[in-house]
This record gives structure tokens, C-alpha cells and sequence, in this order.
């Protein structure tokens, strides 16, 4: 399996969980239906609603922030070795690392703040704009050289 099929593998999931989480935080900032909320949890393997937001937003963060650190210690300095040509969209890649890492570290305080669904919702759209942005762009501009990549 080459590392393209991988990291599309790891980013559509991304991709899934985090319309899970933005859909349970638009749900429950309107006040919605808790039974909704709560089969959006199901699908993230969760149990209690409020609670679970929280923390599936959290651990949602954390499982960002790891896989862009792999990426950064080693994937990028492998690219930049067997692909210099793509040296300027690796700099890009990692710039957007930085910047999602600060649109997780609001989603993460606005999970911890309990009064304030709106904020949430607000969070994990900023996050969701450029963290998008961010997959789709890793994936054209790495896909040649990762799918000839394997471990």
C-alpha cells in the first residue's frame, strides 16, 4: 500500500469525525433533540451526550495535533530528501500545521468552556475551513510522490 492510500485513508476519517462533531455541536447549540446528539456520538463510539462532546472534541484535537507531529518529524523530511521540487509546498504544509494547531487550540478551549455552545459551533467551522483546505491540498500536492512511497 503506498503512503497516498494511507494518508487518504487517515484524512477521510478526519474528514468523517469531524462532520460528526461539527453536526452533535450545531445540534446541540440550537438546542436540538438530545436523542440526535446522541446518535451522533454513537457513531464516534461514545456514551452521554454533553459530556462526550467535550470529550470527543478534545480527543478529536489530540488526533489531529499527533498525526500533523508524524507528519512533520517524518514524512516531510522524507519528502524533502526524495522530492526537493516540492520543497515550497512542504514549507506551505507545515505553515497550515501551525495555523490548525491554533484552530484546535480554540475547539479545544471553547469544548472546555461549558456555557458556551455557540462557540463551539464557531471553532469547528474556522477549524473545519482550513483544515479542508489543508487535507486537500496535502493530497494534490504530495499524491505523486507518496503513491510511489511505501514504508
Amino acid at each position: 500500500m503506498s503512503l497516498l492510500s494511507e494518508l487518504t485513508f487517515v484524512h477521510n476519517m478526519l474528514r468523517r469525525d469531524l462532520a460528526t462533531i461539527r453536526r452533535m455541536a450545531e445540534s446541540a447549540a440550537a438546542g436540538g433533540d438530545l436523542a440526535e446528539v446522541r446518535q451522533g456520538l454513537r457513531e464516534l463510539a461514545t456514551r452521554g451526550p454533553l459530556f462526550q462532546l467535550k470529550a470527543n472534541c478534545l480527543s478529536y484535537c489530540s488526533i489531529v495535533h499527533t498525526h500533523h507531529g508524524i507528519e512533520s518529524a517524518t514524512l516531510f523530511p522524507r519528502i524533502r530528501v526524495l522530492a526537493p521540487e516540492l520543497n515550497a509546498a512542504v514549507d506551505r504544509l507545515e505553515a497550515d500545521h501551525a495555523a490548525v494547531s491554533g484552530l484546535l487550540g480554540e475547539v479545544e478551549a471553547a469544548a472546555r468552556a461549558d456555557d458556551d455552545r455557540a462557540r463551539l459551533v464557531k471553532a469547528l467551522d474556522a477549524l473545519a475551513d482550513r483544515f479542508l483546505a489543508h487535507l486537500a491540498y496535502e493530497e494534490e500536492s504530495l499524491g505523486a510522490v507518496l503513491s510511489q512511497m511505501t514504508h
